[in-house]
């Protein structure tokens, strides 16, 4: 038993030393970070994250940031750019989109939400407001020139990291004040972006051209224009990808850079100065300690009298790795990543409504549902026999939801206390707002019956007698990860070799499965553990079901709100 608390201690203090430690690197230089909400429509509020260095007083106003991120992401997405910023001096606002993370409205609801961020940020007394900057990366372009044409004089330089202006319909001036573009060499958008096949070739697009007011290529690096007139324009074009332009020093160097050019900066700092990894590394530990919070919970449940009747020694049916073992495990580490963009481009059909209002959310469910009902007829196929399982479903519920409840109160002490969620680039977990933990049930419902289906045959296929935790838990990682691993490392592969992704036109799904990895492989392991303690996969699934339903929908973007189209702006046009 002592080990068992020793367990979960051990989880409380990855999960606390990691929020410390990225704590501390976002309030270096005294800055400090609060949550703020913006009156954006009638019924409609932006919240953000305002980053306030100690230089940046009444007396002494700092210029400013307005930092926006991409599509189906949320404002800590942008923490490497608002860290930097801040220990230069700056005081920034990262927001959240309309229809992301806690923000009211759908996608493209009152501009994105720009304009009205941007008039908080100048409202600001500790705001210099003769100096204020904007950055959004990917679709976050929207509402930073949203805010540049409704506030023309409202700011005095931008920065668009793989972002182009006039994205899906979205405002923006003629006519942008000192422009900045980041664009990397493999930016799976480019076709969206700047009508041109690889983002190595940015320099040749017409559209680009007419954005610097030139007839020709534009010359990498080379500053057009004036600075002190507002005229000026540079083009960057560093070795990344789309997600690592908001992930990378040569991604955050480049908007620091242009402001330190633009904007006076208070402690202007070397561009390779950089600590915002640090405040990941961070997030990221608290995340493997969620993880661990998980199983040690779960654990100390089984030692309880109250959920002692779940204690039951797993009762595999394959008694080595034979060729049908073998078999079972392709289909099942392949099958998910092969179905993925099919049943994905199936999914759009499934239109956001009341219950379901996100978009992306409904595709992976259908994705999730259609791979487990393909893989529950294979498995009848392939089946060895009749497996014996012991599922207490009562015992089962409380267990799972005391598990899950445990860990998510842990994140929102973290928020609380630290300021910071669980997360790792891509990855990331929030804490839910009302609107979004209502929309939680509905969504549970179809994981639920993912995740019973799934962990079932990875039980009866997949388990084999007289195996260590080890091993047991090792090979269902691989399992339930690999397939995706295999599918991004094939993109990936072909994008770096070719310049194109080896499915072009698929930028946005490939992204999304970078997350799928982690993710899956974390399933793995709690489904390996909890049928391990209990011959049952019913525990597993229903604690994976509530992690990767939080998941999603805390982080994915809204679709549906009454009174408002299901659509992205400018939709109709472009039919």
């Amino acid at each position: 038993m002592v080990r068992k608390w020793l367990a979960f201690g051990l989880a409380w203090a990855l999960i606390l030393g990691g929020a410390f430690l990225a704590h501390s690197i976002q309030t270096q230089r005294g800055t400090t970070v609060s949550e703020v909400r913006i009156a954006a429509a009638p019924g409609v509020t932006v919240s953000g994250l305002l980053y306030t260095p100690r230089n940046a007083t009444a007396a002494t106003p700092a210029p400013a940031v307005l930092i926006s991120h991409g599509y189906i992401n949320t404002r800590e997405m942008q923490s490497p750019f608002a860290i930097e910023l801040a220990r230069r001096g700056f005081v920034v606002l990262s927001m959240d989109m309309t229809g992301h993370g806690y923000s009211g409205g759908i996608v493209g609801t009152a501009d994105f939400g720009g304009p009205a961020a941007l008039r908080y940020l100048r409202s600001l007394p500790v705001v210099d407001r003769a100096n204020v900057g904007l950055e959004g990366h990917s679709m976050g372009g929207g509402p930073i020139l949203a805010a540049a044409a409704e506030i023309p004089d409202g700011y005095r330089s931008i920065v668009l990291e793989g972002s182009t202006p006039g994205l899906l319909g979205a405002k923006a001036p003629a006519n942008p004040r000192n422009l900045a573009v980041v664009f990397g060499q493999f930016d799976e958008f480019a076709g969206l972006m700047w009508q041109v096949p690889k983002g190595s070739l940015v320099a040749t697009s017409p559209k680009l051209q007419k954005v610097f007011g030139l007839t020709g290529p534009v010359e990498v690096d080379h500053i057009y224009g004036s600075v002190a007139d507002g005229t000026a324009r540079v083009l960057l074009n560093p070795p990344v990808t789309h997600p690592w332009e908001h992930f990378s020093q040569a991604g955050v160097g480049g908007a620091i850079g242009w402001f330190q050019k633009t904007l006076p900066a208070p402690h202007a700092r070397p561009l390779n100065d950089q600590v915002w990894l640090w405040k990941e590394i961070g997030t990221l530990i608290s995340f493997v300690g969620m993880v661990w919070l998980i199983l040690a919970t779960f654990e100390l449940l089984l030692a309880s009298k109250t959920f002692a009747g779940l204690n039951h020694a797993a009762e595999p049916l394959a008694e080595r790795r034979d060729l049908r073992w073998w078999l079972a495990f392709a289909i099942t580490a392949g099958l998910p990543a092969i179905t993925y963009f099919p049943l994905m481009k199936i999914g759009q059909i499934v239109f956001p409504t009341a219950l379901t209002p996100q978009w992306i959310q409904n595709q992976l469910l259908v994705w999730a549902l259609g791979t487990a009902l393909i893989s529950l007829a294979i498995g009848l196929v392939l089946r060895r026999g009749r497996p014996s399982f012991t599922p207490n479903w009562g015992l089962s519920i409380g267990a799972a939801a005391a598990t899950m409840g445990l860990a998510y109160a842990s994140l929102v002490l973290v928020d609380a206390v630290f300021k910071v969620d669980y997360r790792f680039w891509v990855l990331g977990m929030k804490p839910l707002d009302a609107a979004r933990a209502g929309m939680l049930p509905v969504y549970l419902i179809g994981w639920t019956a993912f995740f019973l289906i799934s962990l079932r045959g990875l039980a009866a296929n997949l388990a084999v007698r007289g195996e260590g935790l080890v091993a047991q838990v090792g090979w269902a990682k691989a399992a339930m990860s690999l397939g995706f691993l295999v599918l991004v490392v094939w993109q990936y592969a072909t994008l770096f070799t070719t310049g194109l992704l080896a499915t072009p036109t698929e930028p946005l799904n490939v992204i999304v499965a970078i997350q799928f990895i982690p993710l899956l492989a974390v399933v793995g392991v709690i489904a390996a553990y909890t049928y391990r303690r209990t011959n049952s996969y019913v525990p597993g699934a229903l604690i994976c079901a509530l992690l990767i339903s939080w998941y999603v929908t805390s982080g994915t973007a809204n679709h549906w709100r009454p009174g408002f189209a299901p659509e992205l702006p400018g939709a109709s046009a472009r039919r």
